[in-house]
């Protein structure tokens, strides 16, 4: 998931480079989404990574 997070990232900024704004906008706001749903999910597997220990 990080990595589609961050292939929307590259797309954002190549069509923000070459002037497509609502592009750039939508492909900004996906990899910004991906990015908080994949870190949601690593502090949810590290917490039970940790009860599992205990």
């Amino acid at each position: 998931m990080l990595r589609y997070a961050l292939l929307f990232l590259v797309v954002a900024l190549i069509a923000a480079f070459f002037g497509f704004s609502g592009v750039a906008g939508t492909a900004a706001g996906i990899a910004q989404l991906l990015f908080y749903i994949f870190l949601a999910i690593f502090v949810v597997s590290l917490v039970m990574n940790l009860v599992k220990r205990a």
